[in-house]
């Protein structure tokens, strides 16, 4: 088997711009998402145009126990990861902090942060295991900065970027690498999501300017990936020329 990545949140955005990129460079592919049919229509997808071989495993990154089984449950050759893609994240609600929805918080917080740590508990230990593998985590510039309204996602932001620090100590003698990317505006369902499915809410976000697209991203991803065994970018924040930090952006 070739070169094995693993995606998780492939169903959408930028995941499922990953899984393309790695597929066009000849992986193997382990993806992961909470919807089954996108994920088999993927799967179907990228082996018809590259011949490789995909593996679909769903399941929500919050359930500790589902992460675990299904992925415990691959077989041996597909535990030969060679990159970890923490993609799998979320926002939910813009409002202050003081008329938050609690439930959005608890979303938030389990996607962003707890899911993250269950799949890299599984995963690094293979890489151990293995002695090899790169981890990519997906922060934000919402890791970096914090804007109004933005309160709790921002800090699930924050934490992935000092769990990033963290993870890339822990595993550096094992020799594996740990990366971050922090993108700003990205043009994908995350608004819409965040706006609980008002299309135009959402669209208005990335009027008046030209925001990244998931491929951009994904692009940059296979970047970091591909750099010779003794390099290692530990950190990159990735934004649109319009955009100069979380809250400035120039509109036409």
């Amino acid at each position: 088997m070739s070169k094995i990545a693993l995606i998780t949140g492939a169903t959408a955005g930028i995941g499922e711009a990953c899984a393309h990129v790695f597929a066009r460079e000849g992986y193997s592919l382990i993806l992961t998402g909470r919807r089954l049919d996108r994920l088999e229509k993927l799967a179907g997808q990228l082996n018809n145009k590259y011949n490789i071989e995909v593996a679909v495993s769903s399941f929500d990154v919050r359930n500790r126990e589902q992460v675990i089984e299904n992925l415990e449950s691959l077989p041996t050759k597909w535990k030969k990861v060679n990159i970890l893609v923490n993609n799998a994240g979320l926002s939910q609600g813009l409002e202050p902090i003081q008329k938050g929805g609690y439930d959005d918080w608890e979303t938030m917080i389990d996607t962003n942060i707890k899911g993250l740590l269950y799949v890299s508990r599984v995963v690094s230990n293979w890489m151990i295991d293995n002695g090899y593998g790169h981890i990519i985590n997906l922060g934000s510039i919402a890791g970096k900065e914090v804007y109004a309204n933005g309160n709790v996602y921002c800090a699930t932001k924050h934490a992935v970027d000092a769990l990033n620090k963290g993870m890339r100590i822990d595993l550096l003698p094992h020799g594996i690498k740990v990366s971050a990317i922090h993108p700003g505006a990205v043009e994908t369902e995350f608004s819409e999501v965040r706006f609980k499915g008002d299309k135009e809410r959402a669209k208005k976000v990335y009027e008046g300017f030209e925001p990244l697209s998931a491929a951009d991203v994904a692009e940059t991803i296979w970047f970091i990936a591909s750099r010779p065994a003794h390099v290692n970018i530990n950190d990159m924040v990735l934004m649109p020329t319009a955009q100069a930090t979380a809250g400035n952006i120039f509109r036409k």
